[in-house]
């Protein structure tokens, strides 16, 4: 199993989808005219729309569940896992991929706005939702419902429970052996298992308000938490900092890790970090009450340079500057172009950025480390289930089929405690498979619609408008825009004349 599994692994993450992502970012930045650095001002101001209504959560609540989704392993054990293998210099690419893909990122959720529904007291949307409605191509979207269903019900929550479970174990040792079907267990790790399962339970039975309600406090409370932790570390090695960046620019473009392995890594942790164009943000925006739908597609970019140019690079940068890192070779095992640690340390997993804290903070660094993930990886879980449940509320709409959503809770519990027990590697890489699937359908979706429709051109286009002629209360009008399918929006455009002519 796991040698199929790292087959097509190699077949999804070919060259082709790493230029891909990075191609797409630069297609919707130039035709943005690079919006994520136009409008960075108005997508602060945005954050602080504290709007919501019964059916929909407010655009910060839609980006603390985004970001959930965002900020997880990735940004503690991803970032060791592309140094380590990729050098410094694949911190270089994940910016890269974070810049561009800031501007996917507004496409893609600002479409989930678009030809979002509402649906038993909810909103709900994302790219099953856009390719039937935008593009008419049903078959397109029941396939991405089935591929996140798979990526994100069953791939992607073990290499959330799989970090968790290495970090506290680093933390209290591996505790007393028990013997199980899957092998041998610590008790540390059944302990933690339990506690995620029980808290997890809790929140995903009581739908997405209570999702948003938990997330809009820790993730904030997190990123802070961590990114303060990181600027403690540069403060105290303040003297290092201008090398740290000059190595991490000259090795992005130098043989040291292999130029390929760089950007190779750099983008495939960058885009399994920050998800820009992997199709997952647009749930989350989906659900936003806004009042323009570009609104919430530049609240989504936003999250980009959160999840990537804060808190990765906070990461990176603890790692490189006390040197608690090595570089994987591409010769024969145990070979290392660069040894700072132990040859038997982990390297996808959060060991390297425990050893940064550690370095500096001793013991109490670990544990940091181990509390933040927790809470990282906990939230991703609660960002994964709520995909999850979209696409299959979807399919239940589409194909007309009564699946229960009771499964898709139990599932995913199951396969947080299946992700918690089993090794990192074959984790990883079941979750590069789905990330990798997710992407290129999402990807050639949404350049497709582009091509066919330009139905996110002409949002953007109309809320710059609307904001220049200086409106109190932007309004959007998709059928005067000419786009056609967004029904919600046509319904809620039509009801706001209607009470404006009867108020006349």
């Amino acid at each position: 199993m796991q040698a199929f599994i790292d087959f097509l692994n190699g077949v999804i993450w070919s060259p082709a989808l790493i230029y891909l992502c990075l191609g797409a970012g630069l297609f919707y930045s130039i035709l943005t005219r690079f919006a994520q650095v136009r409008h960075f001002k108005e997508m602060c101001s945005l954050l602080l729309n504290s709007n919501d209504s019964d059916k929909g959560i407010s655009s910060f609540q839609a980006l603390a569940v985004s970001l959930s989704g965002r900020v997880g392993t990735g940004n503690i054990a991803g970032v060791a896992a592309a140094i380590g293998f990729g050098g410094p210099g694949a911190v270089f690419w994940m910016w890269v991929v974070a810049f561009l893909g800031a501007s996917t990122a507004y496409a893609e959720s600002t479409l989930g706005q678009l030809y979002k529904v509402s649906e038993n007291g909810q909103y709900r949307g994302g790219p099953a939702y856009y390719f039937e409605r935008c593009l008419g191509w049903r078959w397109l979207g029941v396939l991405f419902a089935l591929s996140s269903i798979i990526a994100c019900g069953v791939f992607l929550p073990g290499i959330q429970a799989n970090s968790v479970g290495n970090a506290v174990t680093q933390i209290f040792g591996e505790g007393v052996i028990v013997s199980s079907s899957f092998g041998d267990v610590g008790s540390t790790k059944l302990v933690a298992l339990a506690v995620i399962l029980v808290v997890l339970a809790f929140i995903i039975f009581g739908g997405i308000k209570r999702i948003a309600n938990f997330t809009q406090i820790i993730v904030p409370f997190m990123a802070l938490g961590y990114i303060v932790m990181a600027l403690i570390v540069v403060f105290l090695n303040l003297d290092k900092v201008p090398g740290i960046f000059h190595l991490i620019f000259t090795d992005a473009f130098t043989a040291q890790a292999g130029f390929g392995a760089a950007i190779g890594w750099g983008v495939k942790r960058g885009v399994y970090s920050n998800e820009a164009g992997q199709g997952t943000g647009p749930h989350a925006a989906a659900a936003a009450e806004v009042q323009h739908p570009a609104q919430q597609g530049l609240v989504q970019a936003f999250s980009v340079y959160v999840d990537t140019l804060f808190i990765c690079t906070a990461t990176a940068l603890m790692i490189l500057i006390t040197q608690q890192y090595n570089v994987q070779g591409t010769l024969a095992d145990g070979q290392f172009i660069v040894q700072n640690v132990d040859p038997s340390t982990i390297i996808a997993s959060p060991a390297f950025t425990q050893m940064a804290l550690a370095s500096v903070f001793g013991s109490s660094g670990p544990i940091f480390v181990g509390i933040a993930l927790f809470f990282f990886a906990f939230t991703t879980i609660l960002a994964y289930y709520y995909i999850a449940e979209t696409n299959v509320a979807y399919l239940r709409r589409a194909l007309n089929i009564n699946v229960s959503l009771t499964f898709v809770k139990l599932l995913i519990m199951f396969m947080v405690a299946y992700g918690t027990v089993n090794t990192a590697g074959y984790i990883w890489n079941l979750g590069d498979v789905g990330v990798g699937l997710m992407a290129w359908l999402n990807i050639v979706g949404i350049i497709t619609i582009f091509f066919m429709a330009k139905p996110t051109m002409k949002a953007l286009r109309d809320y710059e408008d609307q904001k220049a002629a200086g409106v109190k209360e932007y309004t959007f009008n998709p059928k005067a825009l000419g786009i056609k399918g967004a029904e919600f929006w046509e319904k809620r455009y039509d009801k706001q004349q209607a009470e404006k002519a009867a108020d006349k």
